[in-house]
Formats: structure tokens, C-alpha cells, sequence
């Protein structure tokens, strides 16, 4: 079961609202439902804590940007150790369309250059990820621009819902194997008709 739970995004409020903050405001959404309490920020993320079924949960929003999440991730687990198992990374991704959930226990980073950060700093691709589409990427596209960019009134409709099922997952993960939150999310598309 999750541990701890890492949302990859941008700290500033630049950045607030744009599609590389999305892990951002689904583990914000969670700490909400969850009544987490707010600790004072360390040098590399702020973080919160909730209480599970489990145990104590650390939620956690690094502010090193997302290219350097790893550092982040590799502090939070010093402070708090926990197998790779244990930890939930939560981000966008191009590459999967507009709203598209997926989750894995593990595998490459799919080109996504947080959870590459995080592998590289506890030196292992095999801990679970909560991707969440912000694609496509629009042809010729610059793809720093594209995800640095906010979403377009339509699209932000199908954000919000997304953000609402992907927190119910991440709370979910709490609780349960990764392998079962995967069966009951995966591929979760609130773009499409129920």
C-alpha cells in the first residue's frame, strides 16, 4: 500500500493552473479530502501528513521543478524510509490524450522528465505512477511551451473531472494493492460518456 504520495509539478504561481501542475493538484485534492495537516516546508517540497488505515501517510509537492523532482524524492525518503513500492508519483503526461488515467506499478519514464528524476535519484525504475493525459501534443508543437501552457476553457471541464477521479485513485492506493487500483482506474476517461 501507498505511503507516500508525490505530486510532480512547478512551485509558483506562475505556474498555477498550466498542464505540468496537474500532479500538483490531484495530491493538493487528496490532502483535502484526506484532512491532511500542513508541516512547515522543508528546503526541497512542502509536504502534509494524514492519517490511513495503514498508518501515517506524507503527502508531498516538490519545489525543486519538475526536471529535478528526483532530489526531492530522494530527501523525502531519507526523512521518511519506505520501499519503492510504497511511494505513488502522481504527473501529467503528453503522450497519453487529454484525461487519460494510467497507473503502472513500475517501467520506463515514457519520456516524462519527473519520473525520470525520480528513477535516477532512488536509482530505480520499479516504483508506482499515477499518469494523468494532457495530450496530444498539438503537431510541431514545442513541447516545453505545451505543458507550460494553461488549458483552454473547454478542456478545463475534463481536467476537473480528472483531477476528482484521480484523487479518488490515489486515495484508493492507500488502501489497496497497486495491482487493484490499477484494474478499477486504469485507462479512466472522464472525456468520454459514461
Amino acid at each position: 500500500m501507498t505511503s507516500i504520495i508525490v505530486g510532480l509539478g512547478n512551485a509558483g504561481d506562475r505556474y498555477v493552473g498550466t498542464r505540468h501542475n496537474v500532479g500538483f493538484e490531484i495530491v493538493g485534492l487528496v490532502a483535502r479530502e484526506l484532512n491532511a495537516r500542513e508541516q512547515p516546508a522543508e528546503r526541497l517540497y512542502c509536504w502534509a501528513t494524514a492519517d490511513s488505515e495503514h498508518g501515517r501517510l506524507v503527502l508531498a509537492w516538490p519545489t525543486t521543478f519538475m526536471n529535478r523532482s528526483g532530489f526531492a524524492v530522494s530527501d523525502i525518503l531519507q526523512r521518511f524510509p519506505a520501499a519503492a513500492d510504497e511511494i505513488l508519483v502522481v504527473t501529467d503526461d503528453f503522450n497519453l490524450p487529454l484525461g487519460r488515467i494510467r497507473i503502472r506499478p513500475g517501467g520506463s519514464d515514457g519520456g516524462q522528465k519527473g519520473l525520470r528524476s525520480v528513477a535516477q535519484a532512488i536509482e530505480t525504475e520499479e516504483f508506482p505512477r499515477l499518469r494523468v493525459g494532457i495530450g496530444p501534443l498539438p503537431t510541431d508543437a514545442d513541447p516545453v511551451h505545451f505543458v507550460l501552457s494553461a488549458f483552454t476553457p473547454p478542456e478545463l471541464e475534463i481536467v476537473q473531472k480528472t483531477v476528482a477521479v484521480a484523487a479518488k485513485a490515489v486515495i484508493f492506493a492507500t488502501r489497496h494493492p497497486i495491482s487493484e487500483v490499477m484494474a478499477q482506474f486504469n485507462n479512466t476517461n472522464p472525456a468520454l460518456p459514461e
